[in-house]
């Protein structure tokens, strides 16, 4: 029976993942291209035996709506950021960038991803107010009794779309997001869109480590069985393809997938049900009637209760928990790229600045050792 407990597993992460999809569409990604990335990363999970599979990312589709202003933009956002992280990934360097910045920036970082999330379910719930805050109060009240995201998310969506249908709510999609052609995007390039790239980075590079090394302890195997080059390498790969196709980017997730009794079966079953859906498009037909604010609930939950406390706990504790909160409220304000630059900087420019305040104080007691010896040998000599 364990075929039957693999397809459960895949179907729970597939349920899981469609509300994100409904979220890409509304901020006008392509459905149609984008099965072809989860098919690409499955085809590669399956030769490399991976069990780390890749979905929509709310965390990432959120940062690429907010520093992206259209469809060309938030594309070649993915497209500079994919370019990067292929790099990284292909270089092996992700470990070496991880530990030159440590722990603590990484956490801080990530923590203040999660009041970015907060910050944006927020703003959503301004913009449809009776379908944002009803998603938030039923999220909220879910996790607090279930303690769990799947059943949060599905009750916070699944309930506003009902009462979205009471107030006979429809939207009416644009063509390229449900059109089942491919149609190539040309990507731009200016500081904005470079700024938002190596933001995008930065929070790939943190949820590569956090949510794949997280997937990998469920698998119960010793050492973690999940590459992360590898990991990175084909997110990356996959990316790249459907950016230039004005498709959604693929990310890592925690999945639970990896506890099935064959977890690279049950991850390459669940990325094949979604790219069904998608090819299928299935998922379009649920966008015009489901809000997108519906998923505010669970963006809300997911950074303050999930990703902030753990994460702000981690960077609060230790030597540089001033640099890390300093870090986390620069990402939380700005994106995650100013965050962790400005931790980089503090962490490896404070102790520069504190060497130089020494030795400057040793060669002043120097030049005063120095005219005192001289003053003497006067006085002597007189």
């Amino acid at each position: 029976m364990h075929w039957l407990a693999d397809l459960l597993a895949a179907i729970g992460v597939v349920l899981n993942g469609i509300p994100q999809g409904i979220m890409a569409m509304s901020l006008g990604f392509a459905v149609f291209p984008t099965a072809f990335s989860f098919g690409l990363v499955g085809l590669i999970n399956g030769v490399a035996s991976s069990v780390a599979p890749v979905s929509f990312q709310a965390e990432s589709l959120a940062l690429v709506g907010h520093l992206g202003h259209d469809l060309r933009e938030r594309s070649s956002i993915i497209f500079l950021g994919a370019s990067l992280m292929f790099v990284i990934g292909l270089t092996g360097t992700l470990p070496l960038i991880v530990h030159s910045l440590g722990n603590q920036l990484m956490a801080a970082m990530m923590a203040g991803v999660g009041l970015m999330l907060a910050k944006i379910a927020l703003q959503m719930a301004h913009e449809q107010p009776q379908f944002g805050w009803l998603s938030i109060g039923l999220a909220g009240v879910t996790y607090l009794i279930s303690k769990d995201l799947v059943w949060t998310i599905a009750v916070s969506v699944i309930g506003t779309s009902c009462y979205a249908a009471t107030t006979h709510y429809r939207v009416a999609l644009p063509e390229h997001v449900t059109t089942r052609k491919l149609q190539f995007v040309r990507p731009q390039f200016s500081f904005k869109i470079l700024r938002g790239a190596l933001s995008l980075a930065c929070l790939n590079i943190g949820a590569n480590l956090s949510y794949g090394l997280i997937t990998g302890q469920m698998t119960g195997q010793h050492p973690n069985p999940v590459n992360l080059n590898l990991l990175t390498s084909s997110q990356a790969l996959a990316d790249l393809g459907t950016s230039l196709l004005g498709g959604a980017p693929v990310e890592t997730i925690i999945s639970a997938t990896a506890s099935a009794p064959e977890p690279v079966i049950a991850g390459i079953l669940m990325m094949l049900i979604m790219m069904l859906i998608l090819l299928l498009g299935w998922l379009p037909k649920l966008g015009k009637v489901v809000p997108s604010t519906a998923i505010a609930g669970f963006l809300f939950i997911l950074g303050t209760i999930v990703i902030f406390p753990e994460n702000a706990t981690t960077a609060l504790h230790g030597s540089l928990s001033t640099v890390a909160g300093v870090t986390l409220v620069v990402t939380a304000l700005v994106d995650p790229f100013a965050g962790l630059m400005t931790g980089a900087l503090l962490k490896f420019g404070l102790p520069l600045m504190d060497w130089g305040y020494k030795y400057a104080n040793l060669s002043v007691n120097i030049r005063i050792a120095d005219t005192a010896v001289t003053i003497d040998s006067i006085k002597c000599h007189d």
